[in-house]
């Protein structure tokens, strides 16, 4: 029987991930015993876990690499695809916000209406924000810390993922807009969903319950 394969996120959303997983039953082993495997086989249940990058799991899944996959939301929109989102997580709460230096806050409104420069993680989703509002902006790509580009000069503005803002606080920055929320979702490659609908229904509706079960108390923070 071939496994149904499951692409997990590396970092804040790979515990939480696999914390539902085995809620639901899947027999995860500890992480100690399989450290920094890539791929996890748990033979009994006929599941191989794909641990990789968040932003790679929407391509895997896509592409049939992978059957089900967990993964931020925010990925999700800077992605695309094609896939089904199945259901909410509850896990990994956390906003995509504008930014600026905190000097700037109070003129942030007047300069919209000039030529933006903005730096963020999220090109995609960023120029869909600003086309949207009708704002001119220049939208430059950076995979590492966006909270430098305003004091260094490269750029005017900042889009990124906050949970409690406080790394913007500490680069002196400030919220002057939401552009979306984010919480970790179930998605499924569209083929898979039907022709291994007999074993992967069962395990999404286990999944469901424990979700619904275990957050009558609201979503839990990005990182928590």
């Amino acid at each position: 029987m071939d496994a149904i394969n499951i692409a997990l996120p590396k970092g804040r959303l790979l515990e939480p991930s696999l914390t539902i997983l085995r809620s639901a039953g899947v027999p995860i082993p500890p992480s100690r015993e399989w450290g920094r495997a890539a791929v996890i086989t748990l033979e009994k249940a006929s599941i191989r876990l794909l641990i990789i990058r968040d932003d790679d799991v929407p391509t895997y899944v896509t592409h049939g690499a992978a059957d089900l996959g967990i993964v931020g939301k925010d990925v999700l929109m800077e992605a695309g695809g094609e896939f089904f989102e199945l259901f909410d997580l509850k896990e990994g709460f956390c906003r995509l916000v504008v930014a600026v230096p905190a000097h700037l806050r109070q003129s942030y409104t007047a300069r919209r209406t000039n030529h933006l420069r903005v730096v963020t993680k999220y090109p995609r989703t960023s120029a869909d924000y600003f086309r949207r509002a009708e704002v001119l902006a220049e939208i430059i790509t950076v995979q590492g810390a966006t909270e430098l580009a305003p004091r260094v000069g490269l750029a005017d503005v900042v889009v990124d993922l906050v949970a409690t803002g406080r790394t913007l606080q500490e680069n002196n920055l400030v919220e002057v807009e939401e552009i979306a929320t984010s919480t970790a979702r179930l998605v499924a490659n569209p083929v898979s969903y039907r022709l291994k609908s007999d074993r992967i229904w069962p395990l999404v509706e286990k999944i469901r319950a424990q979700v619904d079960g275990a957050n009558t108390g609201g979503e839990k923070e990005c990182g928590s």
